[in-house]
C-alpha cells in the first residue's frame, strides 16, 4: 500500500477497538515464553503498540512486569479491562517515554509494520538494557486452506510469512525465528466481526463496509459447519533480535507523570 493508505489505515483502529478485542486471536503461551527468553524468569517487558491487550494479558499471566504502550485511548481502555496487572501508557512507539537501559525486552505484536521504524528502532535500542532483546510477533492465517485464503483476501493486509521484519535495519539483527501454530473457533458472527476489526473495514464508507461484511458472511455460509463453527488455523511468526549497529542515542526521556494506571 502507498504511504497515504498506510497512514490512514494505521490510524483507523480507534474506530474498531471493541470489535478488535472481541474477535481477534491471542497468542500461544509457548510462543510468548519463547519471545521473552524461554527460561521462565520474570523480566521487565515494554510492549509497543499493545492494542487491546491480546499479548499483554498473557505476558502478565506468565509473571512478567509489563509496561504496555498504545497511542489509541480506545484500544488502551480495552487493554486495561483484560490485563489490569499491566501498566498502561498512552504513547507512540516513535516516542518512548522512558529512560535509557530500563527494560529487558521490547516487544510488538501485530503492530511493528505500523511504526515509523526510522524513529522507533533507535529509541528501542536506547531503552533496552545491555543484552536486551527486541521481539516481534504476528498471527497470520494459514492461507493454504481455501476458505482462509478467501477471508484474508478481504482484508488485503501484507502477509508476515517468510519475511525478516528487520532485514533493512542497520541497528538490529534478527538472530532467532520460530513459527508456532494454534486454532481459533469462528462462528458466523465472529468471522464477520474479525473482518470488521480490520484496518480496511475501518476505512471504508458505510456502504462499502456493509458489502465487505456481506462477503464475509457468504464465505461462512459456503464453508461453515453450523453450531460447530469453523477452526481457523493460525501460524504465529516470531522473531528475536539484538542491537548490532550504532544508533544515534537521543537524550533519556523523562518518566514523570507519563505512567497511567487506569485501575
Amino acid at each position: 500500500m502507498d504511504t497515504d493508505e498506510w497512514l490512514r489505515r494505521g490510524s483507523s483502529f480507534e474506530r474498531v477497538a471493541a470489535t478488535y478485542a472481541d474477535h481477534r486471536p491471542g497468542y500461544p503461551d509457548e510462543a510468548v515464553r519463547w519471545l521473552v527468553g524461554g527460561d521462565g524468569r520474570p523480566v521487565r517487558v515494554l510492549e509497543l503498540g499493545a492494542g487491546t491487550g491480546k499479548l499483554t494479558r498473557t505476558l502478565c499471566e506468565l509473571g512478567h512486569e509489563v509496561i504496555a504502550t498504545e497511542p489509541s485511548s480506545a484500544m488502551l481502555a480495552q487493554l486495561v479491562r483484560v490485563a489490569p496487572r499491566g501498566h498502561a501508557v498512552l504513547a507512540r512507539a516513535e516516542d518512548i517515554p522512558f529512560s535509557a537501559s530500563t527494560v529487558d525486552v521490547v516487544i510488538a505484536a501485530q503492530a511493528f509494520h505500523w511504526f515509523d521504524q526510522s524513529r522507533t528502532l533507535p529509541d528501542v535500542a536506547r531503552v533496552l538494557r545491555p543484552g536486551g532483546v527486541l521481539s516481534l510477533v504476528w498471527n497470520d492465517g494459514d492461507t493454504k486452506v481455501p476458505w482462509v485464503r478467501k477471508v484474508f483476501s478481504l482484508m488485503r493486509d501484507p502477509s508476515a510469512e517468510g519475511l525478516d521484519p528487520l532485514r533493512e535495519s542497520d541497528i538490529f539483527s534478527t538472530f532467532e525465528q520460530r513459527v508456532f501454530r494454534h486454532w481459533q473457533v469462528m462462528h458466523r458472527d465472529s468471522l464477520i466481526g474479525f473482518i470488521a476489526s480490520s484496518s480496511r473495514a475501518a476505512t471504508l464508507t458505510p456502504e462499502e463496509r456493509t458489502d465487505l461484511l456481506a462477503e464475509a458472511g457468504s464465505i461462512y455460509d459456503s464453508y461453515g459447519r453450523g453450531s460447530a463453527g469453523m477452526r481457523l488455523p493460525w501460524k504465529t511468526y516470531c522473531y528475536r533480535a539484538r542491537v548490532t549497529g550504532t544508533a544515534a542515542t537521543p537524550p533519556s526521556a523523562p518518566d514523570d507523570g507519563l505512567l497511567i494506571d487506569f485501575r
